[in-house]
């Protein structure tokens, strides 16, 4: 882009705060902030570096987002480079980023947590505080009964799911509610969303009274601290101070920079005592003070999704101000300590990082030994079924070595008695809805398949056909034989990198087999034939003992203290089983 171009393009823009991309075609380049749009945009026609220099070079156009605060764009600013890892950007090698709220562009619109929002869709935020978000959805969605379900979900129902009866949902999929009343409703959340605490705090403060007066004090305490939540939502910003507590967490951060690759070491302590360490690549920038823009990206992007401790301990400050407003903003205190023994941790930290990227833990190991620059994200499936019939797929998410249960998926497959056919079908779905942008989640850095050679082979067939270039691996149940595309691997027992994977595998095997059971339950109608046996009774029973099988399994006794059902009851279920 030329600097006459950028110059005009910059004088069309807003001089409100927001976030700015430089594109080249659809690949972004370069991801900023800035509290004036205008000015800042503006300013890139007279770079400082040559690395900037280049990236203005290679720009074809600009796009801008404006929003209502400067935090705002500092945080939304963290999301657009983690989802997009622009080259010319410092960026964490890892994958979290701050929670957005969307009412999502349908004639009936869907209210949900995202950190990637969809076309059209009216959004919010990025918070910090992903669980007061959670709080407030649903208090939204049991205040006006706004519809949470997928589109596959709620199309074709002839009764209202389990949401209406636990009074989420108004059921707008079968007509409970008429398509105004529902906009109506829409529409106050907006309002909240907006600025207008009243349109939900009004009706929480009225639910307590009542549930008080009722002698319903649980609930009434329940909904007073959904009320605080929803009163501070706004109150002070989304960003709401964090108060100090006498158990003190400090995070110590050291920066450590050689040539293009940055290294952050980070030293977790609790009341005085150090009890976790971890060190962090980066790329690091081209001129200025590399190592201040080196802890400004880390401390937006790593604590995008993670507490927040009490004090951050650092070898220098952030070059940005606005990260230093930010955390004060949140109660954190930052301090560049000069002597004594914060200055001692200070100096540990900066050793760990001038050791370069953590390479003794278990997801260090892995990497290593599959030839990975990174496996922070992992994905395992499985494939679950019974004869052919009922077969499920599960997709499980570990992050850092854990397990993400908010990122687990499962999907119903097609039937038949064919492991690698409904594996390739498995997989050749997540890798769809990945390159379609259908998938809210960002890409692992590895796949792990529970089986064989068959299995792999079936994943990367899926892979290839998709165009979906991420790895995979798979681990088979009876020798713990490690298989990738370059070979059959027999690693000890005891080695981290082996441990990784079969906690990835065993989580895939039994979420599929608990999906399985799950699906086959609910097309088995053989309870429903009981008499005397309704549906309270059949849903008592299946949470008593798991599956059909299990009660099918179940003595007389233990089938009496299910409520609801008696002697003569379970005598009869016992018969018909």
């Amino acid at each position: 882009m030329e600097r006459s171009d950028l110059r005009e393009r910059a004088a069309g823009l807003p001089t409100d705060p927001g976030v700015y991309r430089f594109l080249d075609g659809e690949d972004v380049l370069y991801v900023g902030k800035a509290v004036d749009l205008r000015d800042r945009v503006r300013s890139y026609a007279d770079p400082r570096g040559e690395r900037i220099r280049q990236m203005v070079a290679r720009a074809g156009s600009i796009d801008v987002a404006v929003t209502d605060t400067e935090t705002q764009a500092l945080l939304l600013e963290a999301n657009l480079i983690k989802r997009h890892q622009p080259r010319y950007n410092v960026r964490l090698k890892d994958d979290k980023s701050y929670p957005l709220v969307q009412l999502t562009d349908h004639p009936v619109p869907r209210i949900e947590i995202t950190r990637d929002p969809d076309p059209g869709a009216t959004v919010f935020g990025p918070f910090t505080d992903k669980g007061r978000v959670e709080t407030v959805v649903k208090a939204l969605r049991e205040t006006y009964g706004l519809r949470g379900c997928s589109d596959h979900k709620y199309e074709g129902r002839d009764r209202p799911c389990l949401d209406y009866e636990m009074g989420l949902c108004t059921a707008p999929c079968t007509g409970e509610i008429d398509p105004e009343s529902y906009r109506e409703d829409v529409a106050a959340a907006v309002r909240f969303f907006e600025g207008e605490t009243g349109t939900l705090a009004d009706p929480l403060r009225r639910a307590m009274e009542t549930a008080a007066e009722s002698e319903q004090f649980e609930r009434a305490a329940n909904l007073r601290d959904r009320l605080d939540a929803v009163e501070s939502f706004h109150g002070a910003g989304e960003e709401a101070v964090s108060a100090q507590s006498d158990e003190r967490a400090v995070d110590t951060l050291g920066v450590s920079v050689e040539g293009d690759t940055a290294t952050v070491s980070r030293l977790h302590s609790e009341r005085g005592q150090l009890v976790d360490r971890s060190r962090h690549r980066l790329d690091a920038p081209e001129g200025g003070e590399r190592s201040a823009a080196v802890l400004t990206a880390f401390l937006t992007q790593y604590y995008a999704e993670r507490e927040l401790p009490d004090t951050v301990l650092a070898s220098e400050r952030p070059d940005d101000p606005d990260v230093t407003a930010w955390l004060r903003a949140e109660g954190v205190e930052l301090r560049v300590p000069g002597a004594g023994r914060e200055a001692k941790l200070v100096d540990l930290a900066l050793k760990n990082a001038r050791q370069g990227p953590d390479r003794n833990d278990e997801l260090g190991a892995l990497a290593d030994a599959l030839g990975l620059d990174s496996v922070t994200r992992i994905e395992g499936f499985d494939v679950s079924h019974a004869g052919g019939k009922a077969v499920v797929g599960s997709d499980v998410c570990f992050v850092d070595g854990a397990a993400e249960k908010s990122d687990y998926r499962r999907k119903q497959l097609s039937d038949g008695n064919d492991d690698c056919a409904r594996m390739r079908e498995l997989v050749r779905w997540r890798a769809e809805r990945a390159i379609e942008g259908r998938d809210d989640r960002p890409d692992p850095d590895l796949l792990v398949i529970d089986g064989g050679e068959g299995q792999l082979g079936a994943a990367r067939d899926a892979l290839a056909e998709t165009g979906w270039g991420v790895p995979a691996v798979a681990l088979a149940k009876e020798k713990e034989l490690v298989i990738t595309p370059d070979g059959v691997y027999d690693w000890d027992d005891d080695d981290p990198a082996l441990h990784v994977l079969q906690r990835v595998r065993d989580e895939a095997h039994r979420f599929a087999v608990q999906y399985h059971q799950t699906l086959r339950d609910e097309v088995q109608t053989v309870l429903e034939d009981v008499p005397g046996v309704g549906e309270k009774t059949r849903q008592a029973l299946l949470r008593r003992f798991g599956s059909v099988e299990n009660v099918r399994a179940a003595s007389t006794e233990d089938l009496t203290d299910v409520p609801g059902v008696g002697k003569g009851t379970a005598k009869t279920i016992r018969e018909r089983l």
